[in-house]
């Protein structure tokens, strides 16, 4: 089993940065794809990217590519989202995800097994 924790939310303003963190309990942690995932109030929880079990493949929601990065450590059980150059559209909360032998096409929010519990991200204009 696989128990997940993000951190790292919070409030800034539009082009400002942000790193979320997603920590895993659990010694297999590694074999676990991890996907992030966002709600905005009102609004359907969507998929914003992912990182492979191997960790070397990565892919992002088109309106995030290029701002967002997605990285792990597998030593320290976490997963990073770094969110550059923040918009308003982007507040939401935030949750990480995990497969076990997850890839990167996994990109709807019933391909994954455990979730945390989320992460407000505020962004102001």
């Amino acid at each position: 089993q696989v128990q997940l924790v993000e951190s790292g939310g919070g409030f800034v303003q539009a082009g400002g940065s942000l790193r979320l963190s997603c920590a895993a309990s659990g010694r297999t942690f590694g074999n676990y794809g991890v996907g992030w995932f966002r709600q905005a109030p009102g609004k359907e929880r969507e998929f914003v990217g992912a990182i492979s079990w191997t960790g070397d493949n990565t892919y992002y929601l088109d309106s995030v590519k290029g701002r967002f990065t997605i990285s792990r450590d597998n030593a320290k059980n976490t997963v990073y989202l770094q969110m550059n150059s923040l918009k308003p559209q982007d507040t939401a909360v935030y949750y990480c995800a995990a497969r076990l032998y997850g890839s990167v096409y996994y990109t709807g929010r019933y391909e994954y097994s455990h979730w945390g519990q989320g992460t407000q991200v505020t962004v102001s204009s």
